[in-house]
């Protein structure tokens, strides 16, 4: 009984995380999808949506002010990347990778030579910060503040995709891009939004998560891994699937950084190659080649 409830604040630490981590995925699985392009990018934008907020709150800018306004200015770099991109539609996939990689070492040396190499941390109001203490046991209040929010943007994405005809549109672009520009949709601006959308996911991941981890140059490299072993996780194109899946390595990882803590990041690996070694499509993937 004793040991269950030592367990229960790392369960409390890793759901939150995962939810987070579900987040960035989701950003990320959306450029993949509509764009077909893997965005090596999407790391550093994350943490420079944690910098912007920093940056915004230096300048005396309200905190739920700059947490509204980061991940607005990171889209815009997000749209700017895009239009870089462009040259790429339609050649060898490997021309996008490379372009993405390259943005990801020019937006992480930014970084450095606007706010320097060593760490920060992004300064939450009071109303956010300390304990609680349930059943005897001490939880930080801010880790539930962070998985509210999550929530709550992973609902409202699939509120969007699910409910509205913009969301269609970014669904059918996932399948077919090419009945898309068919149907008549400007497939140029439908790519330009989504890009923007998952970018401006990934800033609000970094935000959300920079009172957490801490904010470091490098600190984009922590969550693009994640999100990309969260999509094949939970079976690519799945919504539900990314989701579940980053709440299961959250939970993984929480709990291992706890009792092996050095056994924390190679715990997520672990659990990729034992549920793909039985289910090669993931959590809620179709069913693919690999199976039949």
């Amino acid at each position: 009984m004793d040991f269950l409830l030592n367990l229960l604040p790392h369960l409390y630490n890793g759901i939150s995380l995962g939810l987070l981590f579900a987040l960035i995925a989701l950003g990320f699985m959306l450029i993949v999808g509509v764009m077909e392009v893997i965005n090596l990018a999407h790391g550093s934008l994350f943490a420079l949506g944690a910098y912007f907020a920093i940056a915004l709150i230096g300048f005396k800018v309200n905190y739920y002010i700059a947490f509204l306004l980061a991940p607005l200015l990171v889209a815009a770099v997000g749209m700017l990347l895009e239009l870089c991109m462009r040259r790429t539609y339609g050649k060898d996939s490997l021309y996008g990778l490379l372009l993405t990689f390259g943005a990801a070492l020019v937006i992480e040396e930014v970084i450095r030579l606007a706010w320097g190499s060593g760490e920060k941390q992004l300064v939450v109001p009071p109303e956010l910060s300390g304990a609680m203490l349930v059943g005897g046991l001490i939880y930080a209040k801010y880790r539930l503040y962070a998985s509210l929010a999550a929530l709550g943007f992973i609902f409202l994405l699939y509120v969007f995709l699910e409910k509205t005809p913009y969301g269609a549109m970014i669904k059918a672009g996932a399948h077919d891009s090419e009945m898309v520009r068919a149907l008549g949709i400007n497939l140029t601006r439908l790519r330009l939004f989504v890009f923007a959308l998952g970018t401006a996911l990934a800033a609000v991941a970094g935000i959300v998560l920079a009172p957490i981890w801490g904010v470091r140059p490098h600190m984009g490299v922590d969550a693009v891994i994640p999100a990309f072993l969260i999509i094949v996780l939970g079976g690519v194109g799945s919504f539900w699937g990314a989701v579940l899946a980053g709440i299961m390595v959250g939970i993984v990882v929480g709990i291992t950084g706890a009792y092996a803590s050095e056994w924390s990041l190679l715990s997520m690996y672990l659990l990729l190659i034992a549920l793909v070694t039985f289910r090669a499509r993931g959590l809620l993937g179709k069913k693919t080649a690999l199976e039949a």
